[in-house]
């Protein structure tokens, strides 16, 4: 090495190399099957990637349990915008009993506040949509994640460990298009969006949760926007009386609401319904990405933060004096493992077998008060 010259540089005029073997090159993507929500980003990708890549694209929409998505509505919008095919698959039941089971045990928490509901879908989709790209022959996965985000991360992670000779694109990561651009094309497009310059959050919901992000939100001398929350009945406009329900659990997990027993979807949309009505699971939140930035996401967790909290305590009874001193220190990895995307890493297991134990003695009844948040 001399002069100036650095190692990591490429001569002058050499081609650039792609930062992972998976990431795909033009030439290599035919048949794309897309993670599409029917949002601004991946409509407008829908389009991109037949324009850009000149390739086949299957639209699939995974139910996890949005509480206001239309599905019907969103299979045929990927039909008119020239997908080959069009899935809508539900998984509510597998995201509640494989999912969000787990995350209750581990009273599953991100930085104390996120209860990661967006972060324990996303393996999920990965998984489901290495499923269709199998079933349909595509050779690529298409995801609407940005550059700044941990999603991209996740599903990326997931999608090389159960399938790493599919490729990937992120059209929204690298084609350098901003929110009001995006706009801009789906109007020259005549793509349909809910997203507008006054109204431009980045939305994601399932059964667990709801975030908001971006616009107004990422300044953070201003309390959150009024037209934010879709949930949660802002707490100063919730009944002036509290409401109280009882939730019981077995083997760590709930299994009844007020006496009568329920399947984990059902009871989760019951608590959600409540705790929604009566101001509860409105989170503001700092926290820290895997890619290093701070971000600001306002989150609607009725059900996370009625069933999460009173798990806890009746945890917290039944346990000895150092497993309870132990067990939220394994809790908070648990989190941090999966809110970074190794959904298979084996520690997430060996985890899971001690909370499993433990949980095996959380049995029996909390009476929750709710009021005004």
């Amino acid at each position: 090495m001399t002069g100036n010259a650095r190692q990591d540089e490429p001569p002058a005029g050499a081609a650039a190399t792609r930062v992972a073997s998976y990431l795909a090159a033009p030439h290599e993507v035919h048949r794309v099957v897309l993670l599409y929500s029917g949002g601004l980003d991946t409509s407008v990708m829908l389009r991109w990637i037949q324009e850009e890549y000149d390739a086949e694209v299957v639209a699939l929409c995974i139910d996890l349990g949005q509480p206001t998505d239309d599905f019907e509505a969103i299979r045929e919008k990927a039909v008119d915008l020239g997908a080959v095919a069009s899935l809508v698959v539900d998984a509510r039941e597998e995201f509640a009993q494989e999912y969000v089971a787990p995350a209750i045990k581990a009273n599953a928490r991100y930085q104390e506040g996120y209860p990661l509901f967006t972060t324990l879908g996303r393996p999920l989709l990965a998984k489901i949509a290495v499923e269709t790209a199998r079933e349909h022959d595509a050779d690529t996965i298409a995801h609407g994640c940005t550059g700044k985000g941990n999603d991209q991360v996740r599903i990326e992670a997931t999608v090389a460990t159960l399938a790493p000779d599919l490729k990937l694109i992120a059209p929204v990561r690298e084609w350098g298009m901003g929110r009001d651009e995006e706009i801009a094309y789906a109007e020259e497009h005549g793509i349909p969006v809910s997203s507008t310059k006054a109204r431009p959050y980045s939305i994601d919901d399932n059964l667990w949760g709801r975030s908001s992000e971006g616009g107004t939100i990422e300044d953070l001398e201003q309390p959150p926007p009024d037209d934010v929350f879709e949930l949660v009945t802002p707490p100063e406009r919730a009944p002036d009386a509290p409401e109280e329900i009882a939730i019981g659990f077995r083997d760590g997990l709930p299994i009844s609401l007020d006496g009568t027993e329920l399947g984990l979807v059902e009871l989760i949309q019951r608590v959600a319904e409540v705790a929604s009505r009566n101001g509860v699971g409105i989170v503001d939140h700092i926290e820290d990405r895997v890619v290093g930035l701070k971000v600001r996401d306002l989150y609607e967790v009725p059900a996370a933060e009625v069933i999460l909290t009173a798990h806890r305590e009746l945890e917290k009874l039944v346990c000895t004096g150092r497993e309870n001193a132990l067990k939220p220190q394994l809790d908070a990895l648990w989190a941090q493992i999966v809110y970074e995307g190794l959904w298979y890493e084996p520690l997430l297991a060996d985890i899971a077998a001690f909370s499993d134990r433990v949980n095996e003695r959380v049995e029996g009844e909390i009476t929750m008060r709710l009021y005004k948040g």
